[in-house]
């Protein structure tokens, strides 16, 4: 940087040495000036200056026009043509910088802008660029360069979202190896990386590069995999760019083109064009920077034509948004302007102390003044909003323009058609953005959304997005040199990149499934000694030493972390193998099909329902009475003799009806299982272990076997917990069978811990082992590629194919299977009927005893308190005891006896309620005639 800024002074001494008169300390002006001078450095003859000359013109015009806009100040105008050349940007500029100019609008391109932009930021002159779209711009280097278009990051933004919409994961770049390009394409890059996707060849080029140049960049693209490409350049080199390949053949079937927005500015400018340009066009993908279709913009481009006719030698052309943000930038400028005097701003130059100390010889360096009022006018300018033909017009905290938008274009015919909008409230979508952003933002991969497009070639169909690299170069293929299990993949005798097997015939036959050739070449890795490590060879594809691995390898956490792997072509997960040893019939093996838990549960709620039973029939049902032992003996055989529904006592209670329903359901199903469990003991052959599964393992601390090479030494180490020491390497399946024969105390292993599908090819041959347990852990066998490979996509599609079609499972059957040793007819013996298999039963089984019960005795309660209620002095002469034991005579006493006592209690009563009502009558005569013999007797002595 420091190279480049010594490089802009000299150029300013050049430009300076004819010797400039010095302004002096400083220049003022009245508060409203008459004319304030603003300068405009551009190519006025290139596609996009033309359009902006005639476009700032007319804005000029119009602030002009309106005394409003300034209060009476106008405008005055000054355009400098850099004529094609970055160097007379540069020094066009300068010279403004020498006179009494506020701001500058332009330079037209990135380059200029960055040396520029350090003069504007040193002298405080406001840069007002509607075409240097380079996003380094906006950074805090160059506070005073302002964009009044939209930054590249967000074209970028929205070409990112096409690819990542259409599903591809690499990009070409070609572009233009200079300020714009390298930092657009920078931009793509940052883009890109968020989404998992990547730009996997740069393609640079020099601006004036030859028809040859462009060739030989070509040609290099041509043998890349991918088939995305972006161009990033100029209206000038794009056109060339795209002649040159249309010539190589690259304009085809199978290739995208995707070009920023220098395409869609051609099309809007110079339509229409020849046929045979439109042709060379056909299917590009292009953007173009997105303004509302409102009634300001409609009534510019209705004058558009007229404007040309006036302000261009040219003749007429057409409007791009180049020239809307043109226009808009004149307004933009003139709003701060205004806002600037209304704020007490005064135009004022001083002199650079720094350049005051160059004064004397023939440079005049003092020349160049400082604009004092700059900082309030690049505030105001930042501070505008208003609404121009482009829309609102607003700036972010970043410099960059609100709302920034896009529309996507796809030339077909003659023309072009919109397929869609991009912007970074909603993303990809068929309606304007303007119309969104009253709504919430909405993000999802389910509301992008874009029109049908017509590709390269003339074809409707996505375009895959890559192909196998057509240079020569095979695909280096990493497989595993297996000492066991040599079913799986083996090198063929004599050869050292010929291999055989399971995993190569699966290989094979996806790769000839794929649309395409894919040359290759098979490496082996590993010494042949010992089984290599797979999670080494997965590493080794993260460093380019190998494109792709094939065999026996799993599909694990770590792995997954480092490359990607295909769909899993075989399952198989960690299992436990040990000794089994048969288990005959004996005389006890009925007992075998329950857990003694089950049986003492089972034993114990035959008693607990024969006896509620027997309480809910005891007062009504004479089967359930006599003499004490006759009632022990019928509870206890109504209650097991409903294992075999063979009780004959009938129930006539509700409740008791309602317990024997429930309980014959439980004896139903317990009868059922045991008579399917007791069937399978007695039928069919029975293997047993004292190994049952990998829990037995992890309580025990006994060595345990696994394969060589596997990743099961790390998943039992770091998952599991099991100390590294109790961990024994076995390579063979002689090792395994030696191993697991001699046991921990002779030197051999407990178990062994292997994927399964080793594990049935090795019990295949083997009946004296089996599996004990649970898979417990569930992975597959899969082909590993690098990280967002599409050939790793391309594979899986394929292996689902053949697992369709039947050719994955013939395949396994022609290698894995062997009938040697058939496991047909044993069965492990461990799962016994347990208890948890049938506690709900119990449980509402329990709870039916249980409602019954207390609705039992909540009944005789009842009951009992209404009888003795109605004792004379019963509920105080009574006591605790005594009342408890007449409570339990109560309900062992029979319904019929106790209703048949109570109402002849009840008959007495009312005898003896009679007895008392006459003698009460007798009594109450007597006492009145008595009383009417006093009366006389009285009355007869007054006489």
């Amino acid at each position: 940087m420091q190279a480049s800024t010594s490089m802009v002074w000299l150029v300013v001494l050049l430009v300076l040495q004819s010797g400039l008169c010095s302004f002096g300390a400083s220049t003022n002006a009245s508060t409203r000036p008459e004319f304030v001078n603003i300068g405009g450095v551009f190519s006025v003859n290139t596609l996009i200056g033309k359009v902006a000359q005639v476009a700032i013109l007319a804005a000029v015009e119009d602030v002009n026009s309106d005394p409003s806009v300034l209060g009476g100040t106008k405008l005055k105008l000054t355009i400098h043509d850099t004529n094609y050349s970055g160097f007379l940007g540069i020094v066009e500029a300068l010279q403004f910088m020498e006179s009494d100019t506020v701001a500058i609008i332009g330079p037209q391109t990135s380059v200029t802008a960055h040396v520029i932009s350090h003069f504007a930021s040193e002298l405080q002159v406001p840069l007002l660029s509607f075409s240097a779209t380079d996003p380094t711009l906006s950074s805090l280097q160059f506070p005073y360069f302002i964009r009044t278009a939209q930054n590249d990051l967000f074209q970028m933004a929205a070409i990112v979202a096409m690819v990542d919409f259409y599903g591809w994961r690499e990009v070409t770049a070609i572009y233009v190896d200079d300020d714009h390009g390298r930092n657009g394409i920078a931009a793509l890059a940052d883009k890109l990386a968020e989404r998992r996707c990547k730009i996997s060849y740069k393609a640079p080029m020099s601006y004036t590069a030859s028809w040859d140049d462009m060739t030989d960049v070509l040609v290099k693209v041509a043998l890349m995999e991918s088939r995305i490409i972006v161009l990033h350049t100029y209206s000038t080199t794009g056109p060339l760019v795209l002649k040159v390949a249309e010539s190589l053949g690259m304009m085809g079937n199978g290739y995208v083109w995707i070009t920023t927005n220098w395409l869609s500015t051609i099309l809007d400018t110079s339509s229409p064009l020849p046929w045979d340009v439109m042709k060379m066009y056909q299917g590009i993908l292009s953007l173009s920077p997105y303004t509302p279709d409102t009634e300001l913009k409609r009534k510019f481009i209705s004058r558009w034509s007229n404007l040309t006719s006036t302000f261009s030698p040219n003749g007429t052309f057409g409007l791009s948004s180049y020239g809307l943000y043109a226009y808009d930038t004149v307004w933009i400028l003139a709003r701060a302007i205004n806002t600037f005097f209304d704020r007490g701003g005064v135009i004022s130059f001083s002199n650079d102390s720094k350049l005051t100390e160059l004064k004397g010889g023939n440079l005049h360096l003092d020349a160049m003044s400082i604009f004092d009022g700059g900082k309030l006018l690049r505030d105001s300018i930042l501070q505008v909003n208003t609404t121009g033909i482009t829309g609102p017009i607003q700036f972010a905290p970043d410099k960059n323009l609100i709302h920034p938008a896009f529309e996507i274009i796809n030339v077909a015919g003659t023309g072009y058609r919109k397929i869609g909008y991009w912007s970074n409230y909603s993303g990809l979508t068929v309606v304007p953005p303007d119309m969104l952003y009253a709504r919430p933002p909405n993000r999802s991969s389910s509301s992008q959304q874009l029109y049908p497009v017509l590709w390269p070639g003339e074809t409707t169909q996505k375009p895959r997005g890559w192909v196998f690299p057509d240079n020569g170069r095979h695909l280096k293929i990493g497989v595993p040199m297996r000492v066991s299990y040599r079913e799986f993949v083996s090198p063929v005798e004599g050869m050292t990149d010929t291999f055989t097997g399971y995993c190569i015939d699966v290989f094979t036959a996806a790769l000839n499934l794929l649309p395409y050739a894919v040359p290759y070449k098979f490496i082996p890795f590993g010494d042949g000694h010992s089984n290599p490590s797979a999670t080494e060879l997965v590493r080794l594809l993260t460093t380019g030493t190998y494109d792709a691995a094939v065999g026996d390898i799993a599909i694990t956490t770590n792995r997954t972390r480092m490359v990607d792997f295909t769909q899993p072509y075989i399952e198989s997960g960690l299992v436990v193998v040990a000794p089994v040893r048969k288990s005959d019939s004996n005389a006890w093996a009925f007992f075998r099909p329950f857990t003694w838990k089950l049986w003492c549960v089972t034993a114990f709620f035959f008693l607990i329902v024969g006896s509620v039973v027997w309480i809910l029939e005891h007062r009504l049902n004479d089967d359930f009475r006599g003499p004490l032992r006759r009632q022990i003996i019928t509870m206890l055989w109504f209650s097991f003799s409903t294992w075999f529904f063979a009780h004959r006592e009938n129930t006539v209670s509700m409740l008791g009806r309602f317990v024997l329903i429930i309980w014959l359901f439980v004896v139903l199903i317990i009868n059922s299982s045991y008579t399917a469990s007791l069937t399978s003991i007695l039928t069919v052959q029975q293997l047993s272990s004292p190994i049952k599964g990998i829990e037995t393992l992890l309580s025990s601390n006994d060595p345990i076997g696994y394969q060589q090479g596997s990743f099961a030494r790390n998943y039992l180490i770091g998952e599991l917990g099991i100390h590294e020491s109790r961990l024994v390497p076995l390579i063979t399946p002689e090792d395994y069978t030696k191993a697991l024969k001699d046991g921990p105390h002779k030197g051999g292993v407990t178990a062994v811990i292997d994927e399964r599908a080793y594990v049935e090819l090795f019990l295949s041959t083997r009946c004296e082992f089996s599996i004990v347990g649970q898979e417990f852990t569930k992975n597959g066998w899969g082909f590993a590629f690098p990280r967002d490979s599409p050939l790793a996509v391309d594979m899986s599609t394929a292996i689902l194919k053949l697992s369709e079609n039947g050719d994955l499972q013939r395949m396994h059957d022609k290698w894995l299977m062997s009938s040697a040793c058939t496991s047909q007819g044993t069965k492990f013996a461990l799962d016994r009927l347990h208890l948890k298999s049938f506690w709900g039963l119990f449980v509402l089984c329990g709870l039916a005893c249980f409602l019954a019960l207390l609705i039992y005795f909540l009944r005789m309660f009842r009951q009992f308190s209404q009888h003795y209620s109605e004792e004379p002095g019963s509920s105080t002469s009574s006591s605790r005891s005594s009342r408890l034991w007449t409570f339990l005579s109560f309900i062992d006493e029979k319904e019929e006896t106790a209703i048949s006592r109570s109402k002849r209690r009840q008959m007495e009563r009312a005898s003896n309620r009679s007895t008392d009502d006459d003698g009460s009558l007798y009594d109450s005569k007597k006492r009145h005639i008595e009383y009417s013999s006093n009366n006389n007797f009285n009355s007869g002595n007054e006489v």
